[in-house]
């Protein structure tokens, strides 16, 4: 974890008009919520965050205003406060000439009694392609967990070239979102 949680900033109408106009850069918007896409590396990691209904709740509540992003570290610059269809982001990544940005959409959201998140996609710009969904779900043992699914392939040179490492970065990425609703553990 980071001793320092970023806080929030939101974009420029202008900066989130041009991001809201952009498309995806990848054609199966939506499937993190289902099947996966073949031609796109894989990742699927679930941790248990708690039980009850305050750490459901507490949890959504996190993740629904950015904290696990923010806490994991990322900057991030978004339309809303809230992750909600529609909303645009540009999250970014280590500092001063060696940031990378990465901006994204929300594709679709989850919003059930016992199962809460969203989903997003890559835009132009991002050195990725693919998407990335976030849930939050109290089971009926009332414990809580947080479940990260994604596909993604390379979309820029740079992540091209980065080979293993540019994976090493998201498995590190993932876990520290994951640690980020699970207090530090």
């Amino acid at each position: 974890m980071h001793d320092r949680v970023m806080a929030l900033t939101l974009l420029t109408d202008a900066v989130a008009g041009r991001l809201s106009a952009a498309g995806l850069t990848y054609g199966e918007a939506g499937r993190t919520a289902g099947v996966l896409p073949p031609g796109y590396h894989h990742q699927r990691r679930t941790a248990a965050i708690g039980s009850g209904p305050d750490a459901f709740a507490g949890a959504a509540s996190a993740l629904l205003s950015w904290q696990v992003h923010l806490r994991a570290g990322l900057r991030v610059c978004a339309s809303s406060a809230r992750a909600e269809p529609g909303a645009v982001l540009i999250l970014g990544l280590g500092a001063g000439p060696l940031r990378i940005t990465a901006p994204c959409r929300v594709v679709y959201a989850v919003d059930e009694p016992d199962r809460r998140g969203f989903g997003y996609g890559t835009l132009p710009g991002h050195p990725e392609c693919g998407e990335e969904a976030f849930i939050v779900e109290r089971h009926a043992d009332d414990t809580v967990s947080f479940t990260i699914v994604a596909f993604s392939r390379p979309a820029s040179r740079l992540a091209k070239a980065a080979g293993p490492a540019g994976r090493a970065i998201q498995r590190q990425t993932t876990t520290r979102y994951l640690r980020a609703l699970a207090g530090g553990r």
